[in-house]
């Protein structure tokens, strides 16, 4: 039963092939039995998914029949769960128990899910490599010696060791989307907006945006449907109708314009992947689209602009973290000062602590106009680009990663090499538009993604793409040895 994707699940329970709770326990004792191994769970929750499976059940019984009734999930541990510990993978909370669930939470339950546990994640969302998390790094399971990406490392990994069918992650910087490549997975980073960040701990607040990763295409579809929708609690939230994602998987690609800017290929990429990107196009070609060479000029400026707007956003988010109100607190503070800066100094790691000293800085009087003003015009023309592009193309598509996966350690002591493995994947998040990254082949046994934007609200036509690529290729279905 762990071999199944969340459409073949779907399809099992309607069949009454088995049972939400089977199925429940099945995954339950695989985590226990093979999550030692690569550290993709922070919380288990054993009680709560038995609970959920034969409720499940039950509306099943009663003829109720979704797509997600009864499919077990998983949720990265920044999305507030009620009574469960929601650490966003810090010692600054991890004695934090949400009093409430987050919106993501709260509709897929409602759809019928089985939460199974809290994902593994780069504290407060910080990293590409899930190397900062206070619970230690998970590992990927394509080789236990290297990343599984980060921040949704966690997800990713329990996904491609099979613990799970699908789990949600969050993508600021490409968060959902480099995981996934470097783990063999599609993950999806929808329009920013398009689903709810009520309850989702903030880490940019104009960057973050939650989506699906899990193996194909078909069941990124079926977890979208479920999380996305307006929400009045969240000013981001934008009032569109969600539109039946799996209805649009099945569309030809006949005459669809792709975009292949070639700033993509610079001196920075692995040949190897360059190759394995070029080797899709082809795929695509075969399947009736058309390929054109574009530009995007200010991509160059992508990651500076990124790494002063997400800092500047954090130092803000992360102030309501000071030892008062909720989470770590020092012990036996000499006063109010010594509190805010011993329980801040304690309880947040290394990489946070200095994406908040930058981050403060360049909100600082004298360096707001050098450096935050500036960064928000090199958005602006970085969004422009991508209009610009859309006018000529559908879709654009490109390399997830520079490289594959790195050892872990590899990038410690040097957080700029690891800032660069974002290079791809920032850009969309800039300019708030939909990505997604499938899978496309393996270099020296790791696995490579390409990647797919579109314009606004066009998650449709990304799954639908890579849908019908994963049709023609069998990338996807490969699994990791041992797992």
């Amino acid at each position: 039963m762990h071999s199944m994707t969340l459409a073949e699940i779907a399809r099992g329970l309607a069949d009454k092939k088995f049972s939400s709770e089977e199925l429940t326990k099945t995954l339950l004792a695989r985590i226990t039995q093979l999550d030692p191994q690569l550290n993709s769970f922070i919380s288990l929750t054993e009680d709560l998914a038995l609970q959920q499976a034969k409720a499940a059940d039950a509306r099943r019984a009663n003829g109720e029949n979704g797509a997600l009734l009864g499919a077990p999930i998983a949720h990265k541990d920044l999305f507030c769960t009620q009574g469960i510990r929601t650490s966003c993978g810090s010692k600054m909370l991890d004695n934090f128990k949400a009093p409430y669930d987050a919106t993501v939470v709260a509709k897929l339950a409602a759809a019928g899910t089985v939460t199974l546990g809290k994902t593994n994640m780069d504290e407060f969302a910080m990293g590409s490599g899930n190397e900062s998390s206070y619970y230690g790094p998970a590992k990927n399971p394509w080789n236990l010696e290297r990343v599984p990406g980060g921040s949704s490392g966690g997800s990713a990994a329990a996904v491609a060791a099979r613990l799970l069918p699908a789990a949600t992650g969050t993508d600021t910087g490409g968060s959902i989307r480099q995981p996934a490549a470097l783990t063999n997975l599609t993950g999806l980073k929808p329009t920013y907006g398009r689903v709810s960040r009520w309850g989702m701990i903030a880490y940019a607040s104009s960057l973050d945006q939650g989506g699906p990763l899990a193996r194909t295409a078909e069941d990124c579809a079926i977890l979208l449907q479920g999380m996305a929708g307006f929400d009045p609690n969240d000013s981001t939230s934008i009032d569109e109708p969600v539109p039946n994602y799996s209805a649009s998987l099945n569309g030809s690609l006949q005459g669809l314009r792709i975009g292949v800017p070639k700033e993509y290929f610079g001196a920075g990429l692995d040949p190897r992947i360059a190759e394995l990107i070029h080797d899709s196009v082809k795929a695509l070609e075969k399947l009736g689209a058309v390929i054109k060479q574009i530009s995007l000029p200010n991509m160059q400026h992508a990651i500076p602009a990124y790494y002063v707007i997400a800092p500047a956003e954090a130092s803000s988010n992360l102030s309501r973290f000071d030892g008062v109100r909720f989470g770590y607190r020092c012990e036996n503070p000499l006063n109010l000062s010594d509190l805010y800066k011993r329980s801040r100094g304690e309880g947040f790691g290394s990489e946070v602590q200095r994406r908040i000293m930058v981050g403060a800085y360049a909100l600082s009087a004298g360096y707001y106009d050098a450096y935050y003003l500036k960064a928000q015009k090199i958005r602006r023309l970085i969004k422009n680009d991508f209009m610009a592009a859309f006018n000529e193309v559908d879709i654009i598509l490109g390399p997830t990663t520079p490289n594959p996966a790195w050892k872990i350690g590899d990038k410690s002591s040097d957080p700029v090499a690891a800032y660069l493995e974002d290079v791809y994947t920032i850009t969309a998040n800039l300019a708030g538009l939909p990505g997604l990254s499938m899978p496309a082949g393996f270099v020296d046994g790791l696995p490579v993604g390409v990647q797919l934007l579109a314009p606004y609200f066009q998650e449709g036509r990304l799954l639908n793409v890579a849908h019908q690529y994963q049709l023609n290729t069998d990338w996807h279905t490969r699994t990791p040895t041992g797992f």
